[in-house]
């Protein structure tokens, strides 16, 4: 008997072909579900996909025929994985899907805040350009970075990545872990307060945990470099945003780039939306993982992680 299979927020993979996920069960799909409208809507279902719907102890107890859980991401942060342990319920994530992506993301935010890309852009579609008269514009000094500092937070798949690329690019890449693990690593390995002093450019590439939060707080900014860049693409409880707002403001640091966020989507009256110095502050949607063939590769994983519970069920 096939089982039934529950996806709670298929949203999340932007009309990906999940017609093989389909064929291995009784699918049914959600576009999006409240925290409070799991246990209704999986009911009987052995199998739930979620992305960033949480399964807490409570709502996996309340789940009795519930066996499997794929989460459609790296991240089981929003699992109760003590309880899914001790309930039987299986919990398969995704790895290795969005490494080639997130470190394109975090290249390019770097290259658009040393070249200045938005406040360019912008002068020219707003017309300034053209009524300007002069073929150069030096409004914004730009910056090459080849010959930098590169400082990566967090060396796991993607934070390496990140460091080879930047290291083609001519930067001198440190980096400092956050685990504690020690390994043989291409690259220096130094503290977090030297990385802030000394790094250029600053990219966070670490889990979320109690160790990381708020681990770039007001004094941890103060000591980079005034024209230092900071690249988030982690998550976003690992930056405190209102101190971050406030040094971008002050010119403590020369930019920063965000794909992720405390809350998400980001609160209206947000400290980073308020940001003065707007051009030098890059905002995306939590979506640095997203390239079409990541997300290709991401439906794979859940194929197979769904294909090897059936094969011992």
């Amino acid at each position: 008997m096939k089982p039934k299979i529950i996806f709670l927020d298929e949203y999340s993979l932007s009309n990906a072909d999940l017609s093989r996920v389909h064929s291995m069960g009784d699918y049914r799909s959600y576009y999006n579900t409240l925290a409070d409208e799991v246990v209704e809507r999986v009911g009987d279902a052995e199998i739930v996909i979620t992305n960033k719907v949480p399964f807490s102890r409570e709502t996996m107890k309340a789940l009795p025929n519930l066996r499997l859980i794929c989460v459609a991401a790296t991240g089981v942060n929003i699992i109760d994985l003590e309880a899914a342990a001790e309930l039987g319920i299986e919990v398969r994530n995704a790895a290795g899907y969005s490494t080639e992506s997130v470190t394109e993301t975090t290249i390019g935010a770097a290259l658009a805040l040393c070249r200045n890309i938005g406040y360019y852009d912008n002068y020219i579609k707003s017309g300034c350009y053209s009524a300007d008269g002069l073929m150069f514009n030096f409004d914004r000094p730009t910056r090459r970075l080849c010959g930098k500092r590169w400082g990566v937070i967090g060396l796991g798949a993607i934070g390496r990545n990140v460091a080879r690329v930047a290291q083609a690019l001519g930067c001198e890449v440190v980096y400092t872990s956050t685990s504690g693990v020690q390994r043989e690593e291409a690259w220096q390995c130094v503290s977090l307060d030297e990385l802030l002093r000394t790094s250029d450019v600053v990219s966070i590439h670490c889990p979320l945990n109690a160790a990381t939060r708020n681990l770039i707080d007001k004094a941890k900014l103060e000591i980079m470099k005034p024209d230092a860049l900071l690249i988030n693409v982690a998550r976003g409880g690992i930056v405190d945003e209102k101190a971050l707002a406030e040094a971008i403001d002050a010119g403590k640091i020369g930019g920063a780039a965000l794909d992720v966020f405390v809350n998400e989507p980001i609160e209206a009256d947000s400290p980073l939306l308020k940001v003065e110095k707007s051009d030098r502050l890059l905002l995306s949607p939590h979506n640095a993982w997203s390239a079409a063939e990541s997300i290709t590769t991401l439906v794979g994983c859940i194929e197979r992680n769904i294909e090897d519970y059936l094969a011992r069920r």
